[in-house]
């Protein structure tokens, strides 16, 4: 972002940037944990983490300086959404290690948000990107192709549901006038079904005193006060940026899973990596040259 690190305002830019990705991030990183050592169901993960996230938003929107814009139309098929990511994500990390299970969500959102831009024709593919979206698409078949180093299918299949969900979900936030506040009302209307959710699983649940105060770390702090801050740095980076440096999160979940997890980087995920993140950059780099004047 070389026009945008210029003078104190680049800097701040890059900071809230670099935030963002690494809380990103770390949402793989406290579900996995939490469920990893059993200390909290994923049903009642999912509800600490979009109560937690809809009270700190909820707050942050209350006392901010930025005068609220009208209330918009209520969109309950964004919160359906949003809460289904959230589900799907909980549960699809009780078998995923973090980086395999970022990568899967990181290129089905993407997937999901390129397919619909081409099927709606606001997308407009040339040979470079349609290589890039056959390589991004054949990265995740191969990372999913049974073998001794492949995830598990079920977790693997619940992690793409919750890339589609998240796809969708974004895609119903294009050209909201306040996506903080957007954003604070859907997870405040998430959680009853969020609720709901952990009623049918009640049998099976369980949370000890780590296991929520993950959840609460994920939905208050790396979800809520991660958009804050993602939404501040947006203002500046446009939307070839923010869609690059997106790239990183998978990446730092990975690694991040190697430092506190001891998982451990795989050939195949390796493989993978290479092929989903190189393929959605050159997707995005034919865009970035398209929308050159």
């Amino acid at each position: 972002m070389p026009d945008a690190a210029r003078g104190p305002q680049g800097l701040r830019t890059i900071l809230l940037t670099t935030v963002a990705m690494l809380a990103f991030a770390a949402n793989s990183l406290l579900c996995r944990l939490a469920l990893q050592h059993k200390g909290i169901d994923p049903a009642s993960f999912g509800s600490v983490r979009l109560v937690a996230g809809a009270l700190m938003l909820g707050l942050v929107v209350r006392f901010r300086a930025q005068p609220q814009a009208s209330p918009a139309r209520v969109d309950w098929l964004a919160a359906v959404m949003l809460f289904g990511y959230v589900a799907f994500f909980s549960f699809a990390y009780l078998s995923l290690p973090a980086g395999t299970g970022a990568l899967i969500l990181f290129g089905a959102v993407q997937l999901t948000m390129f397919g619909v831009g081409l099927r709606s024709g606001t997308e407009r593919f040339g040979a470079l990107a349609w290589l890039g979206f056959a390589m991004a698409a054949g990265g995740l078949v191969y990372l999913v192709l049974p073998g001794i180093a492949a995830p598990p299918l079920l977790g693997a299949a619940l992690m793409a549901v919750a890339g589609v969900a998240w796809g969708v979900y974004s895609l119903r936030g294009r050209g909201v006038a306040d996506p903080l506040a957007a954003t604070a009302r859907n997870f405040t209307r998430a959680v009853p079904l969020a609720l709901a959710l952990s009623l049918v699983f009640a049998a099976s649940a369980r949370a000890d005193a780590t296991g929520l105060v993950l959840a609460v770390a994920s939905g208050a702090l790396t979800s809520g006060l991660g958009y804050v801050v993602w939404y501040a740095a947006l203002s500046r980076l446009g939307a070839m940026r923010a869609a690059t440096v997106q790239l990183s999160v998978p990446l730092l979940a990975a690694f991040g899973g190697v430092l506190f997890l001891s998982e451990a980087i795989t050939p195949r995920l390796a493989a993978a990596s290479v092929a989903i993140l190189g393929g959605i950059a050159l997707v995005l780099g034919q865009k970035a040259r398209s929308a050159r004047p």
